[in-house]
């Protein structure tokens, strides 16, 4: 099979839901028969009643539309659905073109013109640069957001990094929930990885070709939130001058990470429920329901069983997201992943700022591993920054006992004990065990496997 019409892997039309528009059964028949070995799904309609119809049942990519039809014409039906916040990319096929009708297409937001009579190659390139144009102004925007939210500086990993036993579980859950759709939570204190996780489980998932979308929920105010999430038409308030489609509608296909879901306001709450039990939104200003294929993943620092005591978040919400939770370990609780992420910051910060990197000797890796990190990942990044902007790392910062209250484990108290000797008794490993009523081979096992 040719290039041109492989709908193979890698090629757009692949995962695509195309609407056929044309009244011509002839011509519906010849487009269907085209596009449906190659594209995911392929609907038509003879109206454009019809065709109202399914895009109220679901989203498609694609529309392809006839202009002349019978009754309404095809343009003034499109500019119709736009006013009501249609968002569906559209490509106008018509045997009748003149420059006015042209500047019509386009002022409704028509993505192509395709001139009839025309070959199958030109309607599958059409549809190809259109659903390419359409993710490249998805990715346009999504970065954009990023850069508002200064959040595009820092590489964004889609891999959890460490060798501990408390992160490999962490591994295996994400990879066995990988496979469905179903949501997970995920908690954890501020700063621990949640969102690192996040997007491990969506690389390893079958959504992975299409956009992760994290949405800091208490970074949007209350009154904006409903119209990010769910999209608005224009003039659904003062100032909106044209629609938008929303950060949901610009996941579809892909994975939407809610960063501290309990932020989100009552109302807010009431519209992610139906959306969770139906994939059903309404943009703001519209009364058009989209439906949306996602993959809705949430965390929370916070208790979210606390919150509902408190009237905070919705009891039937908490039910319905918490099907799945997976808790990420502190990393306190992570052992010598500290040290695993302190190298690899240092060559990312490094790289990123011009600075020549710092090597960790004995002494930082053990003032590393004794220090309690409250601020969890975040904390240790921010340490690896400022020690590599002044040249030295400021070990006088990092405390040489838990700042907790909690009680330590067996394992943080034993490594905590043997880095506090060896630190008193100058790394004299001998005179450390006799300290400490252990052996020097102890010690040495000890120190080996936390990579001193």
């Amino acid at each position: 099979m040719s290039e041109e019409r492989s709908g193979g892997e890698g090629d757009p039309l692949a995962g695509a839901a195309i609407l056929v528009v044309d009244d011509e059964p002839g011509m519906r028949h010849f487009l269907v028969e085209t596009l449906r070995p190659l594209c995911r799904r392929v609907d038509e309609a003879a109206t454009a009643q019809a065709a109202s119809v399914h895009l109220k049942a679901r989203q498609y990519d694609v529309m392809i539309l006839d202009n002349l039809m019978p009754g309404e014409k095809g343009l003034d039906w499109l500019i119709g659905q736009r006013a009501e916040g249609g968002f569906t990319d559209t490509i106008m096929i018509t045997a009748y073109a003149d420059l006015q009708t042209a500047i019509e297409a386009l002022r409704a937001g028509v993505s192509d013109f395709v001139l009839k009579p025309f070959r199958s190659s030109q309607i599958l390139n059409a549809l190809r640069r259109c659903i390419e144009m359409a993710a490249l102004r998805r990715q346009n925007m999504l970065l954009r957001r990023e850069l508002e939210t200064g959040s595009l500086g820092r590489r964004r990993r889609h891999e959890l990094v460490g060798s501990s036993a408390a992160v490999g579980q962490v591994r295996r859950m994400l990879e066995r929930v990988s496979k469905v759709s179903t949501p997970v939570l995920i908690t954890g204190a501020s700063g621990s990885g949640k969102e690192v996780a996040a997007r491990h489980l969506h690389w390893q998932s079958p959504r992975a070709a299409a956009p992760f979308v994290p949405i800091q929920c208490g970074a949007i105010p209350a009154e904006m939130m409903e119209c990010e999430l769910f999209g608005h038409a224009r003039g659904a308030f003062p100032g909106a001058t044209t629609g938008s489609e929303g950060l949901l509608a610009s996941a579809t296909g892909g994975t939407v990470f809610l960063d501290e879901v309990a932020e989100l306001s009552p109302a807010a709450q009431t519209a992610l429920m139906r959306v969770l039990e139906d994939g059903m939104i309404r943009p703001i200003g519209t009364a058009r329901d989209v439906q949306l294929d996602l993959r809705f993943v949430m965390s929370s620092s916070k208790s979210l069983p606390q919150a509902v005591q408190e009237g905070r978040f919705r009891e039937d919400l908490l039910f319905r997201i918490n099907v799945i939770e997976i808790p990420m370990p502190a990393l306190r609780e992570r052992g010598t992943d500290v040290l695993e992420l302190a190298e690899l910051f240092l060559a990312e910060i490094s790289l990123n700022l011009q600075l020549p990197r710092l090597e960790m000797d004995q002494a930082v890796r053990a003032a590393m591993l004794r220090h309690d990190w409250p601020g969890n990942i975040r904390e240790l990044r921010n340490f690896i920054e400022r020690s590599l902007i002044f040249g030295a790392f400021p070990l006088d910062t990092l405390s040489t006992v838990p700042a907790t209250e909690r009680i330590p484990s067996l394992e943080e108290t034993e490594r905590r004990e043997i880095l506090r000797a060896l630190d008193a008794l100058g790394g004299n490993r001998s005179e450390a065990a006799r300290h400490l009523g252990i052996s020097r081979k102890t010690i040495d096992r000890k120190c080996a496997a936390w990579g001193l």
